[in-house]
């Protein structure tokens, strides 16, 4: 998972690395950063093998067909590597960066999707929903098609969700799921029935839905320091990406049994407190949501992950040698 920020130039050297050491899928970050179809374009030109996915682009940032144009030209260039993951991300980006209203996300989500699938097979798009009307009623528009073919009638689609209509959206017709903060140990209470419902409407024509989750790995016999890096990322997504009684990731680190810290963990960071936020966020959540220790503990959570029903480990890899970890996950995965 390539994070936000930072030189895209030197992250594309990374990916290189990591797909010479057995990487499948890279994840391209966007929310208020670079874009990431920019980036993507570039990896798809630096690499050959390596899966290319968005992580996320949200789907009040463009028009459902800009981004089944999208999904069509990346996964040209790649030569049939990509992966789009979408999602509704949440007021604090859509309303404030984008400036558009954070209506519907779960019917919004399913109606894009839906319009995507479509222009991919090279449909002429008819739609006539609560979010999106296409063509536009009244107007001169007439159905149009995709112009151009892509190399696949499909590219895959998967979705970033918490809340459980979401989530049971993203089961019952996405391709996969990316699930957020996610601890395996509390993965089946907290989504569990979600899943379920989602899984018995999916249609048979889709493939088993993946799931995409996992967190910073880190080997060694002294690395528990490393968990301290993503303090700052899980205070400003419990913390800040919302206000109080409107946090999506607030609500998940409560349902994970965390109230108390959930709340104060927001109050802080809402008042400014940032650093202190960050050191009221729980060890044990840490751990519970990352790989950081010794090979045996780290081994023993990439079996915990797949035994929870992830089928896809994603992970931001730190030390000195990145590609190695990547390298040795790949055969503990394996």
């Amino acid at each position: 998972m390539l994070a936000h920020g930072g030189n895209p130039r030197a992250a594309a050297e990374q990916v290189v690395a990591f797909e010479a050491a057995g990487l499948d899928t890279v994840w391209v970050g966007e929310g208020y950063g670079f874009d990431s179809p920019t980036l993507m374009g570039y990896l798809a030109a630096r690499t050959s093998t390596v899966e290319i996915g968005s992580a996320i682009l949200n789907v009040y940032s463009r028009t459902p067909t800009l981004l089944a144009q999208t999904a069509a030209g990346l996964d040209s260039v790649s030569g049939g590597r990509a992966v789009i993951g979408l999602g509704a991300s949440g007021p604090r980006v859509v309303e404030g960066w984008h400036g558009v209203p954070y209506a519907r996300p779960v019917g919004r989500t399913k109606e894009v999707v839906g319009i995507m699938r479509s222009a991919l097979r090279r449909e002429p798009i008819e739609h006539d929903g609560p979010s999106f009307q296409v063509p536009l009623p009244g107007s001169l528009g007439r159905p149009l098609k995709l112009m151009s073919r892509p190399p696949r009638p499909a590219v895959p689609i998967y979705l970033a969700a918490l809340g459980p209509k979401s989530v049971e959206g993203a089961a019952s017709y996405a391709d996969g799921w990316l699930p957020f903060l996610y601890s395996p140990e509390d993965a089946a209470r907290v989504w569990g029935d979600a899943l379920a419902a989602g899984v018995a409407a999916r249609s048979a024509d889709l493939a088993p839905l993946e799931v995409v989750a996992g967190g910073v790995v880190a080997i060694g016999e002294d690395v528990k320091g490393v968990l301290d890096l993503v303090r700052p990322v899980f205070a400003r997504y419990v913390g800040g990406m919302g206000g109080r009684g409107e946090n999506f990731f607030n609500d998940l680190v409560r349902r994970y049994g965390y109230e108390d810290e959930a709340r104060r963990i927001q109050e802080l960071y809402l008042d400014g407190k940032k650093q202190e936020a960050e050191a009221a966020v729980p060890l044990e959540l840490l751990e519970r949501t990352n790989l950081v220790g010794p090979a045996s503990y780290v081994k023993e959570r990439v079996e915990a992950f797949r035994e929870s029903g992830v089928t896809d480990l994603q992970v931001t890899p730190v030390g000195d040698d990145a590609a190695e970890l990547v390298r040795l996950l790949k055969e503990w995965v394996a």
